[in-house]
């Protein structure tokens, strides 16, 4: 079999392989979870599918982070109603993404305020789904803060990273974040990094470093514990993987006879044990090596 054959193949498998892992994103969500991570503090999902939420119980409501779709909110809803009389007063967005935005209608009809930042929300005005329905609010610029009772969330928009308007959201006095797509612990870049800018990621986590937090809710993660968060380490190492990548990918190019060759002899020992590595390790170095081939993307001016 010819290596073009070969590679073909490979690219097959690993594309269904990615198929499938969307599909059962895009399930309905069952055996979901509810954990107080720390006090009035709650991560809300279940590890089967991947998705994972966060919401916040205060003297005057409730503000809850990431609908995900229907099925996943009315979970969501049952489990804030399950902890707490208050009504749920917010729904923040973390980016605009079909898989991450729907659901909003759930929580519309509890009386929630929906709010995301405005390049969030114009694409969601361009781009209709069946399970989104368009935030009430907008915000723009870098900083917006949700005060609700005694506790403020912090919606940081950090620039181009992944998708339209995505936000990281910190509460300082309890020293948490919420972290969406951008991280995900313990398991490689998704696929071929749909919609990232890979430059503008590391610049991202960079700054999410430099962030007042302790714990951090991340919408995936493919730690032993999702539900009850990570540190500032799983930022640092997912970071640190891209800057591994991106060297082996280099390195690769010194060793094959066209450059061309080089994403499909890359090996990182070191992230091994992560979740998807043989599914999505070449998938990874393609895309680092034509975001160092071309240039980076996708791009827009400030």
């Amino acid at each position: 079999m010819s290596m073009e054959v070969k590679t073909m193949a490979s690219l097959r498998r690993m594309f269904f392989t990615a198929l499938l892992f969307v599909v059962a994103d895009s399930a309905v969500t069952q055996d979901a979870y509810t954990v107080e991570v720390a006090d009035d503090i709650y991560s809300y999902g279940n590890p089967a599918m991947g998705y994972f939420s966060m919401f916040v119980v205060t003297d005057d409501g409730v503000i809850a982070i990431e609908p995900v779709n229907t099925s996943h909110s009315q979970g969501f809803v049952e489990a804030i109603q399950s902890v707490t009389d208050q009504p749920i007063r917010y729904l923040l967005h973390s980016h605009n993404h079909w898989d991450h935005s729907g659901g909003g209608r759930v929580f519309r009809d509890e009386g929630a305020t929906i709010i995301a930042h405005v390049e969030a929300v114009e694409w969601m005005s361009a781009n209709p789904h069946p399970d989104m329905v368009l935030p009430d609010e907008s915000w723009g610029g870098s900083r917006k803060d949700v005060v609700l009772g005694e506790t403020t969330v912090e919606l940081h928009y950090l620039g181009m990273n992944h998708g339209l308007g995505m936000t990281v959201f910190l509460l300082p006095a309890q020293r948490i974040a919420y972290i969406a797509d951008l991280v995900a612990p313990k398991r490689l870049l998704a696929t071929i990094g749909p919609d990232y800018n890979i430059r503008e990621l590391e610049r991202t986590l960079g700054e999410i470093e430099t962030m007042d937090f302790d714990r951090a809710i991340f919408s995936h993660s493919a730690s032993s514990t999702p539900l009850q968060g990570g540190t500032k380490q799983d930022v640092t190492e997912a970071r640190q993987y891209i800057g591994d990548l991106r060297a082996a990918v280099h390195a690769a190019i010194e060793t094959v006879s066209s450059p061309f060759q080089a994403p499909y002899a890359v090996t990182l020992p070191k992230y091994e044990d992560w979740a998807m590595y043989d599914e999505w390790l070449t998938m990874n170095a393609l895309r680092v090596f034509y975001d160092e081939h071309i240039g980076p993307y996708p791009w827009r001016p400030d």
